[in-house]
């Protein structure tokens, strides 16, 4: 597509996913800006980008670009989109999740791009990992009947980023906020949310935190009951011991199962994620797709295109900053539910 893009930040999910996925796409990035120029110049150069710009406040000003994808930490995101709103020119935003340090900040981004004008979308990937996007669709042509029980269990080890240190943030935000934003794509938003955390053992060596690892529980008004464990230390498996790390869901329903793998802990090889599913309807077997696509970075493509059509169509994205102030909303319900240790009524975080 033809359609300017303008790229804020020059970090991993930059450079290895986000302009790696555009590039298989045919989208057109055109320009990116980052804290450090000499690391924006050898990303344009990797990846063909005509410009590099000093300050994404340069970026911004060229009246070319009229998609603008932000991926800078958490708490400097209200900043950058402040300024991206100032500018005529620009028609879109792709935020990097989470959308702010919290609920209150997610919704005054979405205040900001709403009162501009400007269609703004979250780069919640997850649910574009072909594994989830093929279970969506078992559910909606009804093979698994009404769902019952959905399930996630991480044991992974993530590559934490620098900024996570001084916001002193590990799982809830940065991985659970997937999970939690993956359910919702799948069941809709829950009623409540009961969370239990506590620190990562290997991780609170660097830096104190308290959500290492995350239970929770989403109940809905039908009865469904959603859960993850979200364990990033999975036992001392940097320290000597065997290994056992996967990421696996699962989803029961009344006429059906579904099961699958998500690959991205064996990144950077290229592991697709699986899906497995039986239903009544075809009885006596487990059918079994299997793709060549990876969640990382190949999913990527799903956010951005998502706003591209938005745009030509003029109609508000999937993946659009109101429909993730719910992903938004549940994150914040798991910290309350887990310092109060009381099952939270999403109601009480959005009012």
């Amino acid at each position: 597509m033809d359609v300017a893009i303008g790229c804020i930040g020059s970090g991993f999910i930059m450079a290895d996913c986000h302009l790696v996925a555009y590039r298989q796409a045919g989208f057109n990035p055109i320009a990116i800006a980052s804290r450090s120029f000499d690391k924006a110049k050898q990303v344009a150069e990797r990846h063909q980008l005509p410009t590099a710009y000093e300050h994404y406040e340069q970026l911004l000003d060229d009246p070319r670009i009229e998609v603008v994808d932000i991926a800078v930490p958490p708490d400097i995101q209200l900043e950058v989109v402040r300024a991206a709103v100032r500018r005529k020119h620009v028609r879109g935003l792709l935020a990097q999740k989470p959308l702010g340090v919290n609920y209150a900040e997610a919704v005054e981004i979405v205040r900001l791009c709403e009162d501009a004008g400007i269609t703004l979308a979250v780069n919640q990937n997850m649910r574009y990992d072909q594994s989830i996007r093929a279970c969506r669709q078992l559910i909606d042509r009804g093979d698994l009947g009404e769902p019952v029980l959905g399930t996630i269990d991480m044991r992974a080890i993530p590559h934490w980023m620098p900024w996570q240190q001084r916001l002193g943030w590990v799982t809830l935000r940065i991985m659970s906020i997937h999970h939690l934003d993956t359910f919702r794509f799948l069941f809709g938003n829950p009623q409540r949310v009961f969370a239990s955390l506590r620190p990562d053992p290997r991780t609170a060596r660097k830096f104190a935190h308290e959500d290492g690892i995350c239970l929770y529980i989403l109940e809905y008004e039908n009865g469904l009951r959603a859960s993850s464990v979200d364990d990033v230390w999975t036992g001392p498996a940097l320290e000597g011991s065997e290994s056992d790390i996967s990421i696996r869901w699962r989803v029961e329903g009344t006429e059906g199962i579904a099961r699958g793998t998500i690959g991205w802990p064996n990144y950077p090889a290229k592991t697709p994620s699986t899906l497995d599913f039986t239903t009544t309807r075809q009885p006596g077997y487990w059918f079994q797709p299997r793709w060549k696509d990876v969640w990382f970075p190949d999913a990527f493509v799903g956010p951005m295109a998502q706003l591209l059509v938005a745009l030509e169509t003029q109609t508000e994205p999937e993946i659009s900053g109101r429909d993730n102030l719910g992903t938004m909303a549940l994150v914040e319900a798991c910290y309350r539910s887990a310092a109060e240790h009381r099952a939270i009524e999403i109601a009480e975080i959005t009012g």
